[in-house]
């Protein structure tokens, strides 16, 4: 997994219509694991979010390069201040969440990487 690339492309299937959907999205890799994490700003109201929890079987594109996998809501607290702090990490260069917005607020999903195709 490239995780110096900026963005990755995160293809969900729509869960009114069936189709895939893709979105440009932040996101930071576990560095001991193949999952990597997002950070939903809309929280639960994103459609990205709403297509993973009626299926969470989800494709992510990184610079090329294309893996399946599995996707979830962060629910473990140490799971989520890991996943808050990679991504803050990453795009902020700081290792400290601020309490209050974006970082804070925003909802936690995580990826677990199945295989790569291509």
């Amino acid at each position: 997994m490239p995780a110096s690339e900026q963005f990755c492309y995160l293809t969900t299937i729509g869960r009114i219509t069936g189709r895939p959907h893709t979105i440009e999205i932040w996101f930071a890799a576990s560095p001991d694991s193949r999952t990597i994490y997002m950070l939903s700003g809309g929280g639960d109201r994103s459609d990205w979010v709403r297509n993973i929890r009626r299926n969470p079987h989800v494709e992510v594109r990184v610079a090329g390069r294309l893996y399946t996998g599995s996707a979830r809501i962060v629910q473990d607290p140490d799971e989520e201040h890991r996943a808050r702090r990679l991504v803050v990490a990453k795009y902020y260069g700081r290792t400290v969440v601020h309490p209050t917005g974006w970082e804070a607020t925003s909802l936690p999903v995580a990826i677990d990487l199945q295989s790569r195709e291509g």
